[in-house]
């Protein structure tokens, strides 16, 4: 079991940065996983980490703009988010599950209830 908390969201004009972070608790060998979900649309992949923060996986509308990290000693996720634009509102989910780092929502077992990134025009 992984128990999972975001935190760290909020309201940012565009153009701006914002981190978030997850904090889990539970078994501690886990791929890190970030989806959002914005109003009216389905929930989508951001970034993911492996265990080890060896690899790292990005979806390309974030890549090079966001960074994914972790600290295993604290056991907390971080996702680093620059030059935000109103299209990346949403809320925000950390997730958590033991296949290699990837895409797809059905790879990971836990999840956090998700914190609210608002980007201002």
């Amino acid at each position: 079991q992984v128990h999972l908390v975001e935190s760290g969201g909020g309201l940012v004009q565009a153009g701006g940065s914002l981190g978030l972070s997850c904090a889990a608790s539970g078994r501690t060998f886990y791929t890190m996983g970030w989806f959002r979900q914005a109003p009216g649309k389905e929930r989508e992949f951001v970034a993911a980490i492996s265990w080890s923060a060896g690899s790292t996986y990005y979806a390309r509308s974030v890549k090079g703009l966001f960074t994914i990290s972790r600290d295993n000693v604290k056991n907390t996720g971080f996702l680093q988010m620059n030059s935000l634009k109103p299209e990346d509102t949403a809320v925000y989910y950390c997730a958590a599950g033991s296949k290699l780092p990837g895409p797809g929502a059905s790879d990971y077992e836990y999840w956090g209830q998700g914190t609210q990134v608002t980007v201002s025009s």
